[in-house]
């Protein structure tokens, strides 16, 4: 049927990718035919077509009463596929909301003084209390950090505290950009971060620059469009109720930093070209494109060129209207 990895991006185990290529090579077969052809058991069998149906894999048959049927792989993959889509599609909008919402809300409590929060002018009263915080983590430290890439010399100093926190037990759970898959600095900094046991995922879009340490302390800029501002230290539940929120959301929509290379199966986008579309398709300029994706604008043309050329299309437009046909959107 194709290659394993896809089925199981897609939410299908192993086990029950079998079942259904059993079902398709063998129309008809019952329980105990698909678990002597698996060498499962037959409860294993019906563990597996409760994992089918519930995907829409597989139908009562009408033929056979008490069986069930495959989907071809044309219908039923395809539209299992435009399922999760049509999901990521609403996490992302629900994640776009929210980044607005925790956006105000923070330059609101910047300007009113009020509440649990502490206003931070500088980069060295910002730099002092990410190391009080990361000093005082006893369990949790979340972390997304928008842009193509840091700096060697700041991802070096951040090495100390983070492998003095995980050696404590602390979980640290990283969010960066797509972008940063071609900074060779942040990916080896990001790695290192996998060999001691933390959690690095990837999205083409991500919220404001934000950490949070054991769910109970923040730090955010009081303006994301300008972190040279200022930031805002946070305690207040509300806010950080918010803030865990716009994290959880963006997570569940990122990509482990591992685990991707190639692009979507079925249309063979990256995550940044597939978003690239979505942005350009809502009138942003390539420029304003390049801001939210944390690459640069030549970046952002040299995607663009390469969407056009496996589109056959002789202009933007034209290679809008055939993305759009084609379901790309």
């Amino acid at each position: 049927m194709g290659d394993g990895t896809v089925l199981e991006t897609l939410g299908l185990t192993a086990t029950a990718e079998a079942v259904y290529q059993a079902m398709l090579d063998h129309p008809g077969q019952g329980v105990e035919g698909l678990a002597s052809a698996c060498a499962l058991s037959p409860h294993q069998i019906h563990e597996c077509l409760d994992e089918l149906t519930a995907l829409l894999l597989v139908h009562p048959s009408s033929e056979h009463p008490g069986q069930m049927r495959a989907v071809s792989p044309e219908i039923g993959l395809a539209d299992m596929l435009a399922r999760q889509e049509a999901e990521l599609a609403a996490r992302q909008a629900a994640l776009a909301a929210s980044r607005a919402a925790v956006t105000r809300m923070v330059a609101d409590r910047a300007d009113r003084h009020a509440g649990h929060g502490e206003r931070l002018l500088g980069m060295d009263a910002i730099q002092h209390r990410l190391e009080q915080m990361g000093h005082a983590a006893r369990c949790e430290v979340l972390g997304v950090h928008p842009g193509a890439g840091m700096k060697p010399e700041d991802l070096a100093a951040g090495r100390p505290a983070n492998a003095a926190a995980i050696a404590r037990g602390v979980t640290i759970k990283s969010l960066y950009q797509d972008a940063v898959r071609n900074d060779t600095h942040t990916t080896a900094y990001a790695h290192w971060l996998l060999g001691l046991g933390s959690e690095v995922r990837t999205a083409p879009v991500i919220p404001q620059r934000l950490v949070v340490v054991d769910r109970t302390q923040a730090l955010v800029p009081i303006d994301p469009a300008d972190t040279r501002k200022g930031a805002l230290h946070v305690t207040e539940p509300g806010i950080l109720g918010a803030l865990l929120d716009l994290f959880d959301q963006a997570w569940s929509t990122a990509v482990p930093l591992g685990a991707v290379g190639a692009g979507d199966p079925a249309t063979g986008l990256t995550g940044t070209e597939r978003e690239l579309l979505r942005l350009l398709g809502t009138g942003l300029t390539d420029d304003a494109a390049s801001q939210r994706l944390g690459v640069s604008p030549r970046t952002v043309s040299r995607l663009m060129s390469s969407i056009m050329e496996r589109l056959d299309a002789a202009s933007r437009f034209e290679a809008g209207i055939k993305a759009a046909q084609r379901g790309w959107l």
